[in-house]
């Protein structure tokens, strides 16, 4: 729905009265008194600035707007409920899976998370469930998924960003190149090489972390063509034009080539990484997440 202030409450007194198609009945579904309901869906049409129903003496009826958002509501609604049933599951311990979304330039940090996790909750099942970064966001905030492993977010709309490790970044040269093996270099030393910067569509995220470390060193890097893949920009760098990358430690563990070489920047240049949650999960739940994934 979208709407700022919009509460699930009134979200849900609107599909009953949409269904009912009158206030005394879906008064009597809701067991409160009819003007409660008929203040909240007052309010909810101002919050909205809508009419979602025509009303008279002997008829109510959903005006063109109100059909339209009912399926978003229902949506809206479901997704909560689903948010609702894993967080009671989690508290009581019955939870059987935790879902998690990550992807495979985090395998380090999944792998450390869910071995601690079996240890502490052996009651729990954490599935990991590979998705690309946006792909994440939005599963936790549908409810689709628990948690989401993520790099560079810092602040996400209805969902709890949750900091629980930083990393060094590295810049990732061909090796041989004579940048690439005389110690710590800075952002300005390479701002004349071409700079393959992560591409928005694919993480967005990172992307705008990179950009901001770059305002925040004064240095406007020549740009490249987009990176594509971790491993796909790595083998570019390597075979290509001389260009260069950002990379953790832990991604080029994860995809070692003779032909790059990640070579440290001074300053040092650092991302954060963490969890995602919904909002609506409670604080016991969160902290058991957070715990397993700040093993280092």
């Amino acid at each position: 729905m979208g709407a700022t202030g919009v509460e699930l409450r009134a979200l849900r007194y609107f599909v009953v009265v949409a269904e009912e198609l009158h206030f005394g009945r879906a008064a009597e579904r809701l067991h409160i008194v009819q003007p409660a309901v008929s203040q909240q869906i007052a309010r909810l049409e101002r919050e909205l600035d809508l009419r979602l129903f025509d009303r008279s003496t002997r008829r109510v009826r959903l005006t063109a707007a109100g059909r339209e958002l009912l399926g978003q509501a229902r949506e809206t609604l479901a997704a909560a409920e689903r948010v609702r049933t894993r967080a009671r599951a989690l508290r009581s311990g019955s939870a059987g899976t935790m879902r998690i979304g990550t992807g495979p330039d985090l395998t380090a940090h999944a792998e450390r998370g869910v071995a601690a996790l079996r240890v502490v909750h052996p009651d729990i099942e954490p599935v990991l469930v590979d998705r690309p970064v946006c792909a994440r966001l939005e599963g936790v905030r549908e409810g689709e998924l628990d948690f989401a492993l993520v790099r560079g977010v810092e602040r996400e709309a209805r969902l709890r960003v949750l900091p629980v490790w930083t990393e060094e970044l590295y810049a990732v040269l061909p090796t041989g190149h004579a940048l690439s093996g005389g110690g710590p270099v800075s952002l300005a030393d390479l701002a004349a090489l071409p700079f393959r910067h992560p591409a928005y569509e694919r993480d967005a995220p990172l992307h705008d972390a990179v950009t901001r470390a770059f305002e925040a060193a004064g240095v406007r890097p020549v740009l490249g063509r987009p990176a594509g893949t971790v491993p796909d920009t790595l083998i570019e760098i390597g075979t290509g034009p001389a260009s260069w990358t950002l990379a953790s430690a832990e991604v080029l563990a994860a995809w070692p080539s003779p032909r790059v070489t990640g070579v440290p920047l001074s300053p040092p240049l650092e991302i954060p990484g963490g969890l995602v949650a919904s909002e609506r999960f409670d604080e016991k739940c969160v902290q058991t997440a957070v715990d397993a994934f700040s093993t280092p």
